[in-house]
């Protein structure tokens, strides 16, 4: 669809004219997509709330990936284009910028295109660039943060230097790790078994592997995932029975809600992954065919696991080939290997307590 209608759109519509403007009172961000995307862009609003505190903010995303703005004190509405009384009062408003987050797809494009604003900003990695005021060049060497940052160019906000730190917040409505877990849960780790695609799944056997060796040093296992992980929590339960499966038992925030409180998080390349990031824990996460740089956790707290196999990685823009080689760049990572990083963490984690 995007490639046939979203071509056809873009060829049809005329180039938007810019209009000046001195200071933002109210832009729009269109956010399509995954979690992982959608947590990555927060730092970027904040920055741009902080350097216009009277500006309001508001995204366009959609039901898979909306929950996630909850976590931002910042933004003021959230709308979602898959429903269609929020996307005509979206289409009623008049902001003084649209940013287009998407980095490929061109009907997002089209979309900010519609949108009554008076500069329209977005990457332009293809066609898309016409329906924009203000082009941003995109890298796939990039750290994705660091990506949406540049979207801001227009406000003069530059990319933060240094690793950013913990930057979402739970809101105060959503049950604790204490009510999920009862109050005397103690320390515990997280293993997340799920992806959104099968090249990305370590196997649940290794997983269950790996919570026998926290069950040995007596550390609890809380597995946390969606109903389509349930059985992968279900086959590290059946050889562990120590661990706590709220796979398809929790909400996306309640999710990040155990997440806040844990010591440590094991993950594939995955929105649970950036989750985990944006509140600060430490992770160990497993990269195969996605590209470690855009979209790896950066900085001392976070150790990523990756075999860099002369075909990895393969993904772009979201899209992963068939695999001839049944994804050994993530299924051939060791238990050992993964377990070895957990313990760095851990021991670096109590030197600083």
């Amino acid at each position: 669809m995007d490639r046939v209608l979203g071509r056809v759109l873009v060829s049809l519509l005329p180039k938007p004219a810019k209009k000046e403007f001195d200071t933002p009172r109210s832009v729009l961000f269109v956010r399509p997509g995954g979690i992982g995307d959608a947590v990555l862009l927060i730092p970027a609003i904040q920055d741009l709330k902080e350097k216009y505190p009277q500006c309001q903010i508001d995204i366009l995303a959609e039901k898979r990936n909306s929950q996630i703005f909850s976590l931002c004190r910042e933004i003021h509405r959230v709308y979602r284009y898959d429903n269609l009384a929020e996307f005509l009062t979206v289409f009623r408003t008049q902001y003084d910028v649209v940013i287009d987050t998407e980095q490929w797809h061109r009907l997002s494009a089209v979309i900010a295109r519609f949108i009554k604003s008076k500069s329209k900003v977005g990457f332009g990695t293809n066609e898309r660039a016409k329906m924009f005021t203000t082009i941003i060049p995109y890298s796939h060497d990039v750290y994705e943060v660091k990506s949406f940052f540049n979207l801001l160019q227009p406000f003069d906000i530059v990319p933060p230097s240094s690793s950013i730190t913990a930057f979402l917040d739970i809101p105060a409505s959503v049950r604790s790790s204490s009510e999920l877990l009862g109050p005397d849960i103690g320390k515990y780790v997280v293993l997340f078994p799920g992806a959104s695609i099968p090249e990305r799944r370590w196997s649940a056997d290794r997983f269950s592997d790996l919570a026998g060796r926290f069950a040995e040093q007596e550390l609890r296992v809380v597995i946390v995932g969606g109903s389509e992980d349930r059985d992968a929590g279900e086959t590290i339960t059946a050889a562990v029975p120590d661990v706590i499966n709220l796979t398809g038992k929790t909400s996306l925030l309640e999710t990040a809600s155990l997440l806040k409180d844990a010591t440590l998080l094991v993950s594939g390349d995955s929105g649970i992954l950036h989750i985990g990031v944006g509140l600060g824990i430490p992770t160990v996460s497993l990269f195969g065919p996605g590209i470690a740089a855009k979209w790896a956790p950066q900085g001392t707290s976070h150790r990523v696991i990756n075999l860099d196999l002369p075909c990895s990685p393969c993904t772009r823009f979201g899209t992963t080939p068939l695999c001839p080689f049944g994804a050994k760049c993530l299924h051939d990572i060791s238990v050992p290997t993964v377990f070895s990083a957990v313990q760095e963490l851990l021991e670096n984690n109590s030197k600083k307590s």
